[in-house]
């Protein structure tokens, strides 16, 4: 058992970037299995939490030992019938279904409300991309209550034309009439990229745009074509200002990306909340507490209770706490600072609307309504500069810095840059052959197939219910 433990140790520390080497992956997954059906080998070993955390592998004793005393993983929940008699009901578990089969159904789910078919593929692309990415908070968990459901609601519409109503050489300002952000994104990058490719830089502006999906799609469309990438939304009013509790700002993310030498861009995607909606949406689908600090209600009082949350974000009656929480003791004038940068780029050039005229709903008669959004996009070519594998080779340097300076004691060994949780979770997913589907996802997917023209003949039978 010793050596095994020296031979994991020897490994970790002469491959720093080991995690990345799917031969380095695999001899380490092979050790520390050996190593975890040693005898006396102990579950509290650090090297059994770096498996897990850095390599995605979890072989712990004790992971081991609840897997053999629990021979059907299926949990059961109690149902009373009628008469009081009780019966028990297998709980669905998740799924894994394949990234392919999952964009198709998407894809055909956008085909279904008239979404013509190359804006269909871009779509159903952009959503599939979250869930590569481990970012389910935006990808097939988004399809129904954001994009379906507001079609149905006649506050978003399927198949509108993208109108360019200014351009120079370098700039642009488009107007995406209230049509699936989802195809007005990717049209607006790649316009900035191609700009960029000819002149050094290009920007571009959108106004009357919706829900455009992850900020960090558009920063990578630009780091494949050589370019940093910046992009940002506004978003219904979600965030409270420093000292107030009124929603006045979205989730607005500050997003860059950059090009690198590794197998994966820096790529830096976050909203300017200490949590955004989509997470919030995410506990109440897994039926937990949203964390203390990231919510505070018109009474100044940090909230926990996740369905009453969003129902009271709706109506205007709680907010989001910025990055750096409530008030100025950790700092949350800069979240709030960031969060008002990407309102005025999203705002400021297109004239746009703000605040409550982007909230979604009429708060006096809870009527929906449409929501216009801004979203800016700038692409920078780096050639000009610098040579593209030499800026790539600089930034990988510095990345490669921080990655193996020195491990806190009490963290998990090691040390990640922006981009590289993504990078694992599409390692980890493709790996076990797509994306986790629970149980409230499946029966979101069973509602469109059911509901939607086609579907039905197509998907007479999707993978959960075999």
């Amino acid at each position: 058992m010793t050596t095994l433990r020296t031979d994991l140790l020897d490994l970790i520390g002469k491959n720093p970037g080991g995690h990345l080497d799917e031969s380095i992956r695999t001899e380490f997954e092979s050790k520390l299995k050996a190593y975890a059906d040693s005898p006396g080998a102990d579950p509290s070993d650090v090297l059994f939490a770096i498996g897990k955390t850095v390599y995605n592998v979890d072989v712990s004793p004790d992971a081991k030992k609840k897997k053999t005393d629990i021979p059907n993983l299926e949990e059961e929940e109690e149902e009373e019938e009628e008469g009081g008699a009780k019966e028990k009901k297998q709980k669905k578990e998740d799924v894994i279904i394949d990234f392919d089969y999952m964009k198709a159904f998407m894809k055909d789910v956008f085909l279904s409300y008239g979404v013509k078919p190359d804006r269909a593929e871009t779509c159903s692309e952009v959503l599939i991309e979250a869930d590569r990415r481990g970012i389910d908070s935006h990808g097939l968990g988004r399809l129904k209550p954001i994009y379906c459901d507001r079609m149905d609601q006649g506050i978003l519409w399927p198949d509108k034309p993208i109108d360019i109503l200014k351009e120079t050489e370098t700039t642009a300002l488009v107007d995406g009439n209230l049509g699936l952000g989802l195809y007005i994104g990717p049209y607006c990058m790649q316009m900035a990229i191609d700009k960029a490719k000819k002149h050094g830089v290009g920007f571009v502006a959108a106004q009357n745009s919706t829900h455009y999906g992850i900020a960090g799609y558009y920063a990578t469309m630009a780091t494949k074509a050589g370019c940093v990438g910046l992009s940002g939304t506004n978003a219904r009013p979600s965030i409270a200002p420093t000292f107030g509790v009124e929603p006045m700002l979205g989730t607005n993310p500050l997003c860059f990306g950059i090009p690198s030498d590794d197998d994966f861009p820096f790529v830096i995607d976050c909203a300017t909340s200490v949590n955004q909606r989509g997470k919030i949406e995410r506990y109440q689908r897994e039926g937990k507490d949203t964390p203390k600090g990231a919510v505070i209600d018109n009474k100044g009082i940090e909230r926990t209770d996740t369905d009453g949350i969003l129902k009271d974000m709706v109506m205007g009656k709680c907010a989001l706490t910025p990055v750096g929480g409530a008030g100025d003791e950790m700092a949350g004038y800069k979240g709030y600072g960031w969060a008002t940068t990407v309102e005025l780029l999203c705002t400021a050039f297109q004239s746009g609307p703000f605040g409550e005229e982007v909230c979604g709903i009429d708060r006096k008669t809870g009527k929906k309504k449409p929501m216009p959004l801004g979203h800016y996009f700038l692409a920078i070519d780096i050639e000009p500069i610098c040579p593209l594998d030499t800026f790539k080779a600089n930034a990988g340097k510095l990345l490669s810095a921080l990655r193996e300076s020195q491990k806190s004691p009490m963290g998990p060994g090691r040390i990640w840059t922006a981009g590289e949780p993504e990078n694992d979770q599409r390692v980890k997913r493709f790996a076990q052959g797509g994306m986790s589907v629970p149980a409230s996802l499946q029966k979101n997917m069973v509602a469109l197939r059911d509901n939607r023209p086609g579907m039905k003949d197509k998907y007479s039978q999707l993978p959960f219910e075999k």
